[in-house]
């Protein structure tokens, strides 16, 4: 029985760090499929909502759960001012030239990071208390289940909105074919600083979700950024079925292979699976997939 109980506990981590994962990766999967670009300041989009978070609770006296909503609008708000002033202007198709802008831009964002927050690592409480939660035999803190509800919640709105909004349905219609849809008077650029402000909602999500349960610097959200790379690679980049299989598969990697191998492993494992999968389907476990489908 205790067994049993081990394993759950290390499926519920690795859930939980899947759940952060497949934000990320949805975040790359939103400005691809626009865009057709990596965009690299997703990273910094994950630090940046730890940090607002932690400023809006301690500085600002926000209740946590307030604190998180105002970590996920500002972030949201980078991401739309980002895309206005620093992908826009360069007046470019050139995805290379783009690809690099957003790798500048990051540079720059976490430079600013630090000159605001400083290095020093900090910590934040969290949402709902410390006391565990039995589930099935298993130990689980309420931080655990607010991330996987969460996530949860946040992939339903994300799914009502590609369905059910015209904004959502103008973003599936350039993803699919953006000539045509300038042809039928999309307006495209207004579309693509849409995709930076959802893709900053996701990376501020994620970065608020899983500051009550690490520690908190200026560059934390390089690492959780390239698992979310590697999630949406995994995936199938732009695919978003396939961030968040991707990202579930990579987190339950990381907490068993910790768990029954060596937590020194904890990386090289989830990626040479990864490396496995691509060399036997370089598109990805779920490539061929498109948002919204």
């Amino acid at each position: 029985m205790g067994s049993l109980q081990d394993l759950l506990q290390f499926v519920f981590a690795g859930l939980t760090a899947g759940a952060i994962y497949a934000l990320v990766a949805l975040g790359f999967g939103v400005v691809h499929n626009t865009m057709g670009i990596v965009n690299f300041t997703q990273v910094d989009f994950v630090t940046l909502g730890g940090m607002i978070l932690y400023s809006a609770f301690f500085s600002a006296g926000l209740p946590v759960a307030a604190a998180l909503g105002a970590a996920v609008a500002v972030v949201t708000l980078v991401g739309l001012v980002l895309e206005e002033v620093g992908i826009r202007p360069a007046r470019t198709e050139s995805h290379l030239v783009l690809i690099f802008l957003t790798i500048g831009l990051s540079i720059v964002m976490r430079g600013l990071i630090k000159i605001i927050w400083g290095k020093n690592r900090m910590a934040v409480p969290p949402l709902a208390g410390e006391t565990p939660v039995q589930v099935w035999g298993a130990t689980i803190l309420p931080q655990t289940l607010w991330i996987l509800v969460l996530t949860a919640a946040a992939i339903a709105l994300l799914v009502i909105f590609f369905r059910r909004t015209s904004l959502g349905l103008a973003m599936r219609g350039v993803a699919a074919n953006p000539l045509a849809a300038r042809v039928v008077g999309l307006r495209v650029r207004r579309v693509q600083a849409a995709s930076f402000a959802l893709a900053g909602a996701l990376g501020g999500l994620a970065g608020a979700l899983v500051t009550p349960i690490t520690t908190l610097a200026y560059d934390v959200g390089v690492l959780l950024g390239l698992k979310g790379f590697a999630a949406a690679i995994l995936g199938g980049f732009g695919s978003f079925p396939g961030a968040i299989l991707g990202g579930l598969i990579l987190g339950l990697l990381e907490s068993l292979g910790t768990a029954y191998i060596s937590s020194a492993y904890k990386d090289v494992i989830a990626f040479l699976v990864l490396l496995g999968v691509l060399f036997i389907k370089p598109q990805g476990l779920l490539g061929g997939a498109r948002q919204g489908h």
